[in-house]
């Protein structure tokens, strides 16, 4: 009882802490001007409670979708519309449907993208010539006294496979959209393996292959995903060869070296799988060991991150307001945010436990970025970096669609 007790208690601070995050995302969204008006250079004559042009949108299609999903819970909608919202969450596919479907997805997404291979990379991106040719020119051993050409080579994995794309296959944007390919079948694998329901992967690729800013980065060489990947298979790994875990994980912050906190929610994704206490355990040495050489061997080598520090606080709450700014395109994750937040919690309490993973993946890939900006001035929060949140949310989505004899919502 005890185990189910602190379980439970563990569900609810995972809850709480994201819906904390998620409101702090989401409230700039209705007032812009609230958190400059307090926290920013520039505060006179802001109106802190002056409405967005999508403050509307976000307001009523949060009522409507709350509404609904409360109604349904409590069994409170017509009994034909309950009964067709339980066959659509309890439909599942078979195996030989799912290859069909993935590969027509796929093959639409991959025929739709593909032309942006031959795009010149510097025309769109200032980035490419100012900073990544630079750093691939002098690639590996080359010194550099510009500390953002050398930040680039301190990310050894990335700087490879950029420089294999380039010099082997002659397109440096080939192995990131090899990557961005491999996102979304590993969003689909991971779904799948979470929620034991292959239609509910179907629509989490869905879901992410809809979104503007995952496609807009899909095929671009100066934010490629190969980062997302590695800690995506990171995260598939731990129930399959938990071993593997921790090596692409190290693959990962070695891409990108924002990922380094994630690891805090790889250990509670660990918490919640179907696997024995000893592997559990494993799992967590292994972590700890690695991520306390990786710290040793940024402070105590020579990486410009040590260099980089700054605190200021008033860039926390900013960054929320920035993080929303970003993603303003993304319309369907903004009307949903909130919802799948609330809707995570009510499948965790239905034994749905790695609901509680999708809701820590989402509080993570959210909060990394204002405590990014707090501590450093060396980066800003581009949008990019919430191709994770993007993706888990997208897991979110297709968790909705797990109901089975042995999940009843």
């Amino acid at each position: 009882m005890s185990d189910l007790e602190n379980s439970q208690k563990a569900s609810y601070a995972v809850f709480f802490c994201t819906l904390v995050v998620v409101l702090l995302t989401l409230t700039p969204v209705i007032f812009p001007a609230l958190y400059s008006s307090s926290f920013g250079m520039f505060t006179e004559n802001l109106n802190p409670f002056e409405l967005g042009y999508q403050s509307t949108f976000l307001i009523v299609s949060n009522v409507v979708i709350l509404g609904f999903g409360i109604a349904y819970y409590k069994k409170k909608i017509p009994s034909l519309v309950h009964d067709v919202v339980d066959k659509i969450r309890t439909f599942e596919i078979s195996k030989r449907v799912t290859i069909i479907a993935l590969a027509v997805i796929l093959g639409v997404y991959i025929g739709l993208s593909a032309p942006e291979l031959s795009l010149d990379e510097g025309a769109d991106w200032a980035d490419y010539d100012a900073v990544l040719l630079p750093a691939l020119e002098i690639w590996p051993f080359g010194q550099t006294d510009d500390i953002y050409v050398q930040e680039q080579n301190d990310r050894y994995v990335r700087m490879f496979l950029l420089d294999v794309s380039l010099d082997i296959f002659q397109n440096i944007k080939l192995l990131p959209f090899i990557a961005s390919i491999l996102v979304v079948v590993f969003t689909y694998l991971v779904t799948v393996q979470f929620c034991q329901k292959r239609f509910a992967g179907i629509i989490a690729v869905i879901v992410l292959l809809q979104s503007y800013t995952f496609l807009k980065f899909d095929t671009v060489a100066v934010y490629e995903n190969f980062w997302v990947l590695f800690f995506l298979i990171s995260l598939y790994v731990i129930e399959k060869k938990w071993f593997l875990s921790p090596v692409f994980y190290i693959l990962a912050f070695y891409t990108k070296a924002y990922v380094a906190p994630f690891f805090l929610m790889t250990l509670f994704t660990t918490y919640r799988s179907q696997i024995s206490r000893r592997t559990k355990i494993g799992i967590l040495i292994s972590y700890v060991i690695l991520v306390s050489a990786a710290i040793a061997l940024i402070f105590l080598g020579d990486t410009v991150y040590p260099d980089v520090i700054d605190v200021n606080y008033s860039k926390f709450i900013l960054g929320f307001q920035v993080i929303i700014a970003q993603l303003r395109f993304d319309l369907f994750f903004i009307m949903l945010l909130l919802p799948v937040t609330v809707g995570l919690m009510f499948l965790s309490k239905n034994k749905l436990k790695h609901a509680d993973s999708i809701l820590i993946l989402i509080f993570g890939t959210i909060i990394a970025s204002p405590i990014l900006v707090t501590f450093t001035y060396h980066y800003e929060i581009l949008p990019y970096r919430f191709i994770p949140l993007l993706i888990f949310f997208s897991i979110g989505v297709g968790m909705f669609f797990a109901k089975n004899s042995k999940i009843h919502v």
